[in-house]
């Protein structure tokens, strides 16, 4: 579990954070919305530690993020697993590369050990007879599940994806979407997902954080959103004809 305290942040006297508390638990797909600008993306960052906080706590199990050590802090990076937007392969790299990559950077384990691993996690994302193909030839969705079997090759206790579905196409989507919860569960991950695709809301949507101007307006779960009586949730949601058709079927 990931524990947020009351973090604040602000960059030149801007507040972007403001006093944002929420709890992010294992096994669950723990999605982060809201519009451009809402500080969603700075959140994302405080709690990956790229960006220290002014004020207030964030929490990996017991373990308070501003108070761990160098050595304490490589060994929590090396527990998170992260999807980039792009996908971000190496374009000089096949498949099997891209995704040992990590374990030959942050690991001791031999060859064998690692080509193991790395067969076992693009099996699990379905990529089989794919290990050689460059990134240049593979589709939008192949890209995609290989960046997800990258993150997960050393079994992280925790997963960030950053706008995991931008570029591909619905049906693409959905794979993706399913793909991340079912991981989420098998492994007992704590996931966290940086999104603005109401989609994933939808399907995936166990935990809910939606923020507005650097607060956090809202909180539930995919159910509890069609029935929100939040203005600034609804206006977000609401945004387009297919999701007011959805909150009318929710309501009745």
């Amino acid at each position: 579990m990931i524990k947020v305290k009351n973090i604040y942040k602000s960059f030149n006297q801007t507040n972007v954070l403001n006093n944002i508390s929420a709890n992010f638990e294992k096994a669950k797909t723990n999605l982060v919305i809201g519009q451009s600008g809402s500080g969603k993306t700075v959140f994302i960052k405080c709690m990956l530690g790229l960006i220290n906080v002014d004020k207030g706590e964030i929490q990996f199990e017991n373990n308070i993020l501003d108070k761990m050590n160098s050595k304490e802090r490589i060994k929590l990076r090396q527990e998170i697993g992260m999807v980039f937007q792009g996908s971000a392969l190496f374009d000089s790299m096949n498949v099997i590369d891209n995704i040992t990559f990590p374990m030959k950077m942050f690991t001791n384990k031999s060859n064998e050990e690692i080509l193991s691993r790395a067969n076992d996690v693009i099996k699990r994302v379905n990529l089989e007879n794919s290990n050689y193909k460059m990134p240049n030839e593979i589709s939008g969705g192949m890209k995609k599940r290989v960046a997800i079997a990258r993150a997960i090759v050393m079994n992280p206790k925790y997963l960030f994806c950053d706008e995991p579905n931008s570029g591909l196409d619905p049906k693409t989507a959905i794979i993706i979407d399913n793909l991340i919860q079912e991981i989420t569960k098998e492994y007992n991950i704590t996931t966290i997902i940086n999104t603005h695709d109401m989609n994933s809301v939808m399907e995936i949507g166990e935990k809910i954080i939606f923020l507005k101007n650097g607060q956090k307006e809202w909180e539930g779960n995919n159910t509890e959103i069609f029935k929100s009586e939040n203005k600034s949730l609804n206006e977000f949601v609401y945004s387009s004809e297919l999701f007011k058709k959805v909150k009318k079927i929710y309501n009745n």
